[in-house]
Order: C-alpha cells, then structure tokens, then sequence
C-alpha cells in the first residue's frame, strides 16, 4: 500500500507536477504494470531458485495489480472525465489505446474473480488455461502505454523488455520439459501385462 500513501501525500501537498491528473493516471498505471510483472516473475524465480515459498505471494501480487488497475480506470472514469458518461464512450470510440487498457482490464478483473480456491476447485484444469491469460494482459497493458505516450518511450519499452524476458523464459522452460519427456519415453515395443503371464 505504500505506493498508494505516497501517491495521496504527493496530491494532498500539490507535488504532482504541471498536470496532476495525467501524474495520477501514469503511477496507479505504473504500479499495476509493475505488480503484473511482479507477478509473472514468481515462476521464473521459483524455477531458478527452487524455492516454492513465493508461490504464496503469487495471489497477493495479483490481486494488488488488479486493485490498483481498479484505481487507474476510477481515476479516469470520475477523476479525468468525472463520470461524463457520453464524453467517456466518445472517449474510448476515438482513441484505440483505450481498448487495449479495457481488454487489460477485463482479463484481470476476470482474473481477480476467479482468485479463491473455491473457484479454482469450480473451474478445475481450466484455472490454469484462463489464468494464463495474464500474459496478454501484461502486453495490452504495455500497448495501451505505448500508444497513449507522447515523446519518452523509456517506460512502456522498459515493461515491454521485462515482459519479453519473463514469457521467453517460460517458453524456454516448457521446450526443455518437452524434450526431457521425449528422453525419457521407453523404445520399442510397449510391454503389456501378457508379457509376464
């Protein structure tokens, strides 16, 4: 929460800069940007490490990308356009960026929901297939970044590079899995029960 603390001094002591509103809009981003990456990090991190204890921290990084994805769109919708319902859906027909942090959002709002173990028991082995879907929820929200920027590009293609990193490695991973399992796969012809009778 303390991105959060300092964000709320940062306004209460009018230390936002010349545009306060787009100041507000970039750091909740950033901060759903960065626990998304936080959150993607725990596998590779896991795998390199062998340690199983972050796994417990995978859901908590989530969901605090989720809650601060929350704020960025609230801080659009009621802080930038203060609930202008029709300037809004002008808003989002005319500029193609938004639908990239929509499509973000949707997945992690989806994503949020489906959190608790009593919906991961309901949903059972496709759990894992949606929740995979955080991949194209950290790159719709680097694209809904990049788009929107005017001038230094330093900061989406800084996530975009992170982003790159962690989904190679996982790809990487799943390649060197496969061909384990192609080792260790028995030659020849397969042995039935009739063979020892």
């Amino acid at each position: 929460m303390l991105p959060l603390f300092g964000l709320l001094l940062d306004i209460v002591t009018n230390n936002l800069g010349s545009n306060p509103i787009q100041a507000i809009h970039i750091r909740l981003g950033d901060w759903s940007l960065r626990f998304l990456c936080l959150t993607l990090a725990v596998t590779p991190i896991q795998t390199m490490t062998k340690w199983r204890g972050m796994a417990e921290y995978r859901q908590m990084l989530g969901l605090y990308a989720f809650f601060y994805a929350t704020l960025h769109v609230f801080g659009y919708l009621f802080v930038d356009h203060a609930g202008a319902w029709r300037v809004i859906g002008i808003d989002i027909i005319e500029s193609s960026y938004i639908w990239f942090g929509v499509i973000a959002y949707v997945i992690v709002l989806m994503l949020a929901i489906t959190s608790p173990k009593s919906a991961k028991k309901r949903l059972g082995k496709n759990w894992k297939k949606l929740h995979r879907l955080i991949y194209y929820a950290a790159g719709a929200a680097v694209i809904h970044y990049f788009w929107q920027l005017k001038g230094n590009l330093f900061q989406p293609l800084f996530y975009l590079t992170i982003i790159s990193f962690l989904l190679g490695f996982r790809v990487l991973v799943r390649l060197k899995n496969r061909q384990l399992a192609k080792l260790m796969l028995p030659k020849g012809r397969p042995i039935s029960l009739e063979d020892n009778e």
